[in-house]
């Protein structure tokens, strides 16, 4: 999931140095917004900016990972409101709220 990557909690099992060079990248990506936003962002640690970062943010992710869907196109299970509504055209819920309840229940509990 890349609300779990983008906040170093993904549960990756793939090729290790991959996993290294993403998370060094990523590391070093926040630290840039961190400096980059000193008053705002200075006392936090790296961790708490990539959670803020995708607090902000993941509405505009998943519009940009939607953006090629079709006007028709689904996700193929109810995921808006909750889980209780699907969603509308190019996957998006009506709200325009992203379809992640899951976000903060633990990777492998999913």
């Amino acid at each position: 999931d890349i609300g779990d990557i983008v906040r170093g909690k993904d549960l990756f099992l793939g090729h290790q140095q991959r996993k290294k060079y993403l998370e060094e990248r990523l590391e070093a990506m926040f630290e840039n917004i961190k400096e980059n936003n000193n008053t705002e962002l200075g006392e936090l640690t790296t961790a708490q900016v990539r959670e803020y970062w995708w607090a902000l943010n993941k509405r505009e992710v998943w519009k940009a990972i939607t953006c090629g869907a079709g006007t028709s196109d689904k996700y193929f299970r109810k995921t808006c409101s909750k889980g209780t509504t699907n969603t509308s055209g190019k996957c998006r819920c009506i709200t325009h709220d992203v379809p992640t309840y899951f976000d903060y229940v633990p990777q492998y509990l999913r």
